[in-house]
């Protein structure tokens, strides 16, 4: 079996390596799935997985963590990716549940979720400082995003598909700037939440929104007929 390493010292490498694959690969694995999550520390929305099996006979160029990529890179990295892995998936567990379970179950969730709707059945999995309650092999990595070629693809198509759906709500709740400050707590966010209040895909359970609904005397306004079919079609469950 590969070796599990869940602490990382020293300097985080510039570029995330094919090392932990190989090493995998080595071990007699054969799909090998890199697994990692985006949105956690977000007001709104959903928390996103992704999980991407690259080929090794089809290199991608230029994969890094998304966090440190501009959108333009992550949309093309995405593509290539896409294209070339072996296998690729997305899942997200929406506010509710996050309010629901906490966001680090509901983290867990949503990479259980996407390794399951993998259209190959994954024999081991390298995941971003984490482990999941799933017969399978993994190892966890501190940084992984960073040190790991599969965790840095997961990473960018999870993000991709997020900020993707963070464009659609923007529609469904006009005047909170989801389209571009992603639901994180950016200024423009938070007096929109003192102004508005905040919405039914709000996270009720992260402070800043529920000291606003306090302070307000606010609770999540329900949704018209006609935002109901945009939040239905943004992708919501």
């Amino acid at each position: 079996m590969a070796p599990r390493r869940t602490a990382w010292r020293g300097t985080i490498p510039s570029k995330p390596s094919s090392r932990f694959e190989r090493e995998a690969r080595s071990a007699g694995y054969v799909a090998v799935a890199g697994v990692d999550e985006v949105g956690r520390g977000c007001l709104f929305g959903p928390v996103v997985a992704g999980a991407v099996i690259l080929d090794p006979e089809r290199p991608i160029r230029g994969l890094a963590d998304s966090k440190v990529l501009d959108a333009d890179q992550r949309e093309e990295l995405a593509r290539r990716i896409r294209e070339r892995s072996v296998a690729w998936a997305v899942a997200g567990v929406d506010a509710g549940w996050i309010d629901r379970i906490n966001i680090y179950q509901a983290a867990r969730r949503a990479m259980q979720a996407a390794v399951a709707k993998l259209s190959l059945r994954a024999d081991y999995l390298l995941i971003d400082a984490m482990r999941l309650d799933l017969p399978i092999a993994q190892q966890s990595l501190i940084k992984g995003d960073a040190r790991c070629r599969s965790i840095a693809a997961a990473s960018i198509v999870a993000k991709v598909e997020r900020d993707a759906w963070l464009a659609r709500w923007d529609a469904v709740y006009p005047g909170y700037g989801l389209a571009s400050n992603k639901g994180y707590a950016t200024p423009d966010h938070l007096r929109a939440l003192t102004a508005l209040g905040p919405t039914p895909a709000h996270r009720m359970s992260f402070e800043p929104v529920a000291a606003v609904a306090r302070f307000c005397r606010l609770a999540p306004q329900p949704l018209a007929a006609e935002q109901l079919a945009l939040f239905q079609a943004a992708g919501a469950q």
